[in-house]
């Protein structure tokens, strides 16, 4: 089962949405990591990443493979779980 990486920033129009996709996925027992990028270790984070434009929403299995991903844009739930998953 794959691994939900957030990361977000205060001041992001779009980002209120993956927060609340986060809760969304959470309810479903996804693990899900997020990560402001206005913090230290946000910004850390998002730097391995590659992180150019907010939010942006990856998706690992559990050695960090990638499994999918989308910057600037919040997808919706099932297209989330189906990489999540693996269909």
């Amino acid at each position: 089962m794959g691994i939900v990486k957030i990361f977000y920033k205060d001041d992001c129009p779009m980002c209120p949405m993956a927060k609340r996709l986060k809760d969304s996925l959470q309810e479903k027992n996804v693990d899900v990591n997020d990560f402001n990028v206005g913090t230290v270790e946000g910004l850390t984070e998002a730097t391995y990443y590659r992180v150019m434009a907010l939010p942006t929403i990856v998706v690992e299995d559990e050695t960090e493979n990638w499994l999918g991903e989308w910057r600037g844009n919040v997808p919706n739930i099932d297209e989330v779980l189906n990489v999540v998953h693996g269909t």
